[in-house]
């Protein structure tokens, strides 16, 4: 990462709530084919989430806690604020003295900012500030949101005139928080009603219904961009009588995580 901070634009998009084997089926069927397009190998890392929801799995991830490989460790990290003792920073992490990414990426001249999907990115409380309150710039709208099935696409609407007013020597970090995926997602599924519910092919179905929509994403960021998709925590459909996460289960600790550079 030494080598990429100061010279790349960096994307992190939270693929909110995404489980695991869902997106490694769909990717091996071939049905996330701009998402396998990109990824290394055309696969995802299996990763363990650093938090069993959205709150504490950002707050974490933007102290540079990434979710992490679910082999066995120690695991390099590629941020890490500086603190006496750590075992998961190596010469190839950057390093900084900050309490988070944003604030350490500010120091530098990078101009940070969050397109936000979730309730706790949405402003309107002081809880649901805390993340976007990290970054120069953010923005949430209700049309950003869970119940909007046109949620992404208003969101990439949005990253499109940042992106556009970015002066050329200014570098960014733009995280987007992708809400499409988190329940409810019925909508996505053809045939399905509200009365029907949110189910793991629901859940499915959103996920191929984002992968259509994030190339246009990934053709505004300008190049070089080191890009991390990543999902924060998965989701429980009645694995073990369990729905929901916020949850002990794998099927909420197992997420999927893949890295590139678009150049």
């Amino acid at each position: 990462m030494n080598e990429i901070i100061g010279g790349h634009d960096l994307l992190l998009v939270t693929l909110d709530t995404l489980r695991y084997d869902v997106a490694a089926e769909l990717a091996a069927a071939g049905e996330t084919p701009t998402l396998a397009g990109l990824l290394p190998d055309g696969r995802w890392q299996k990763r363990h989430t650093p938090g069993s929801f959205t709150f504490a799995a950002h707050a974490a991830m933007l102290a540079g806690f990434l979710p992490t490989p679910a082999s066995p460790g120690p695991h390099p990290r590629l941020f890490a604020g500086r603190f006496p003792g750590s075992e998961t920073t190596a010469p190839g992490t950057w390093t900084y003295d900050a309490a988070d990414i944003p604030t350490a990426l500010t120091a530098i001249g990078y101009h940070t900012v969050c397109v936000g999907g979730v309730g706790f990115f949405n402003k309107r409380t002081p809880l649901g500030s805390v993340l976007p309150g990290m970054f120069a710039e953010s923005h949430w709208e209700p049309e950003f949101g869970v119940t909007d099935p046109a949620s992404l696409e208003n969101q990439i609407a949005r990253v499109a005139e940042i992106v556009a007013r970015q002066p050329d020597g200014r570098r960014l970090f733009l995280l987007l928080n992708v809400s499409a995926l988190h329940q409810p997602n019925w909508f996505y599924l053809d045939g399905a009603t509200r009365e029907h519910g949110d189910t793991r092919e629901s859940h499915a179905a959103a996920l191929r219904h984002i992968d259509r929509h994030l190339g246009a994403l990934f053709a505004l960021m300008r190049r070089p961009s080191f890009v991390i998709v990543c999902s924060d925590h998965g989701t429980a459909y009645g694995e073990d009588g369990h729905t929901g996460h916020r949850i002990g289960h794998e099927a909420v600790w197992t997420v999927p995580y893949g890295e590139f550079t678009l150049t």
